[in-house]
């Protein structure tokens, strides 16, 4: 038995892509598969040794990080698949000869990929959540540049058409955000989770405001606060090293979260909530822009109470769409602790702690292709991205964020704008008919 045709077995022993293995043995696909461009190569031994050790999604994660196995070709075609349980490899017809392929290295575990996250503490203790959120930002500026372009704005960009620029499209989207919240010259803006301070400078500079921005990942905060500086604005931005639950200088007169709340966590969400609610000036506005995963009643028939919608947004961004199972990619990779939400529940939860929701916008669309861009761009500059984060963060990066942009396509995920108000008894904050157009 060869190594290809052990892979073969899984799918009847035609599988849908090629396979080209270490020990030399090749297997290729029917005519006309649809994923007959794809090229799965098992590079190592320790490829079965991790599938075998851990069958499922995180054996085979582990094996393609660590690089012992590759994939060439489109991966879109990859998020179709329907792969049989892995358990069928491990048949008491082929058990031995899988034994006899792997070695004496079966029986030794293997280290988990350096990058893999480790979390400690309390879930969503403000140490644990620093940890995560230093996981994925504090990598390297220069890395987050080549993937994200100038604009350094790592969320939705909005695309008046399909070949804008993503630094414009980027730009649009941040001024939009100030628009929704109308900002004005001598207004006071809070930007939770301010990244790189695209959305800080962008309404300094064009809409006069003094922003305060909070994050908790060191490298952003240093890259906003030299950026703002070198746009000449640095006397109206400033950027904090600061949880969210910490900020205690309000009144703001208008509050953005942009890509934050995905980060919060079910158990902080209430508070969260509060917290906008308590820190904005009376009429004041909060922008809310979050991914979320629709609910439908293919997850469960019953009738939705509140806690049951709590259950059902217990996350997913598994490869193939929504799950209410955890994916342990993203889980253990990507965003350790991240938590989506359903638009629903989030709109419930502002209004129960009193804030007005006054406007609510769908981008689905619109972050396929932002997506679709980031994903090009740091294909055109694989190697150098590999060198300045490591190989293993490059290839995590080109699986995650090609398996978002199809569930965005397929509405596996969405994202939403979530545009509230802090009432004010006898007057109307915000107008009848808002006009939020931008300019870009």
């Amino acid at each position: 038995m060869s190594v290809a045709s052990v892979v073969a077995q899984l799918f009847g022993g035609t599988p849908p892509f090629s396979v080209e293995a270490f020990d030399g043995s090749v297997v290729t696909p029917p005519a006309n598969s649809p994923a007959g461009e794809i090229t799965l190569k098992i590079l190592t031994p320790d490829a079965l040794v991790r599938v075998l050790r851990r069958p499922g999604e995180l054996g085979l994660v582990r094996a393609f990080v660590a690089g012992d196995i590759d994939l060439d070709g489109d991966l879109d075609a990859l998020f179709d698949l329907e792969v049989p349980p892995l358990g069928q490899l491990f048949t008491p017809t082929n058990a031995g000869e899988l034994l006899r392929l792997i070695g004496a290295k079966a029986l030794r575990p293997l280290a988990p990929p350096r990058v893999e996250a480790r979390q400690r503490g309390a879930l969503h203790s403000r140490r644990r959540d620093r940890d995560a959120i230093s996981h994925h930002y504090d990598v390297s500026n220069r890395f987050y540049e080549m993937v994200l372009g100038p604009s350094m704005t790592y969320s939705c960009a909005v695309f008046a058409d399909p070949d804008d620029s993503l630094e414009v499209a980027q730009r649009r989207k941040v001024d939009l955000i100030c628009r929704k919240l109308d900002l004005r010259p001598g207004m006071r803006l809070l930007d939770v989770g301010c990244g790189w301070g695209a959305m800080a400078i962008h309404a300094a500079t064009h809409y006069g405001v003094s922003v305060v921005g909070v994050t908790l990942s060191t490298a952003q905060q240093a890259y906003a606060t030299a950026r703002a500086r070198e746009l000449g604005v640095g006397q109206l931005c400033e950027f904090r090293l600061q949880d969210f639950r910490d900020v205690r200088d309000g009144p703001f007169d208008a509050i953005s979260s942009i890509g934050m709340s995905e980060h919060v966590g079910r158990r902080s969400l209430a508070p969260y909530a509060q917290q906008m609610f308590d820190l904005l000036a009376p009429g004041g506005r909060f922008l809310n822009h979050a991914i979320g995963r629709p609910i439908s009643m293919k997850d469960d028939p019953r009738p939705t109470r509140l806690s049951e919608a709590w259950r059902q947004t217990q996350v997913a961004w598994g490869l193939r769409g929504p799950s209410r199972v955890r994916s342990e990619f993203i889980e253990r990779y990507v965003f350790p602790d991240g938590e989506l939400h359903d638009v629903g529940v989030m709109v419930s939860l502002f209004q129960a702690h009193g804030l007005e929701v006054r406007h609510l916008e769908s981008l689905r669309e619109h972050y396929a292709l932002t997506l679709r861009h980031w994903v090009e761009n740091l294909m055109k500059r694989f190697d150098e991205a590999a060198e300045e984060v490591g190989v293993e963060r490059a290839r995590v990066w080109r699986l995650y964020m090609a398996g978002s942009a199809v569930n965005f396509e397929r509405h596996h995920l969405e994202i939403h704008q979530i545009l509230t108000v802090k009432p004010v008894r006898g007057s109307a904050a915000v107008p009848l008919r808002p006009h939020f157009e931008p300019e870009f």
